[in-house]
């Protein structure tokens, strides 16, 4: 299933900008404040658990089980929903989306509230905020993945900059979507870096609000877009 592709109108690229710096604002939470773990990303978060199983000092096995399952079930019931709404408007598919993907970071947030990040403890607070924000991201990547625009996953960055430089001038290529690629790269990047001076001045719960709120509010302006009421294709 894929959302109606708009030409030159459709409101889902800014969307999804925005959606990469809630990305780098996640990883900020879970790296920084949750002890070595990826819960947007899960090639990092496969390679943390390879070094923990070898029992490498620093990882821990459980958190990236944890995330990586959270993850796939997020994803999993994304795939559903995503199937519900094909021939409905958009809007009503990604308000949706939205709306469950916001309540999960926002319930993070309060459990973060009793949660201390210089001691991991409690554990039950640790592991509700990796199953948490990993179903929340897993979800998140199975709806963006279902809308099929260009070099905008809003998670993985590796082919955005593999297609930057084979695609470029200097490869003989013709600059393809470079706009679109630097800004997916750019977004990611203030994410992390507005999410680690959240995390170290001010631990987990701020940046857990603040992503819930730009998911729900990037949403909501898009849907209020003319576009976002084409049906979603089958």
């Amino acid at each position: 299933m894929s959302a109606p592709a708009v030409p030159g109108t459709s409101p889902l690229p800014i969307l999804l900008l925005l959606l990469s710096v809630t990305t780098g604002l996640v990883d900020a939470v879970s790296v920084l404040g949750l002890g070595k773990v990826f819960t947007a990303n899960m090639t990092g978060n496969i390679v943390f658990l390879g070094f923990a199983v070898v029992g490498t000092p620093g990882f821990r096995v459980l958190p990236a089980v944890a995330a990586l399952l959270s993850f796939l079930t997020g994803a999993l019931i994304a795939g559903r929903l995503g199937r519900t709404f094909a021939g409905r408007p958009m809007r009503h598919w990604l308000l949706t989306a939205a709306l469950f993907e916001t309540a999960l970071f926002w319930i993070a947030a309060a459990v973060a509230a009793g949660f201390d990040v210089g001691t991991q403890a409690p554990a039950a607070a640790l592991y509700a905020i990796i199953v948490l924000t990993g179903f929340a991201m897993g979800f998140r990547n199975a709806t963006v993945r279902q809308m099929k625009v260009p070099d905008l996953t809003t998670t993985v960055l590796t082919l955005t900059l593999t297609g930057l430089a084979a695609d470029s001038a200097l490869a003989g290529g013709a600059n393809t979507n470079a706009r679109r690629r630097m800004a997916s790269v750019a977004a990611i990047f203030l994410g992390a870096a507005l999410g680690a001076i959240m995390v170290m001045q001010s631990g987990l719960v701020l940046p857990l609000v603040v992503v819930g709120a730009l998911v729900l509010a990037g949403t909501a302006f898009c849907a209020l877009h003319p576009a976002s009421t084409a049906p979603v294709a089958a």
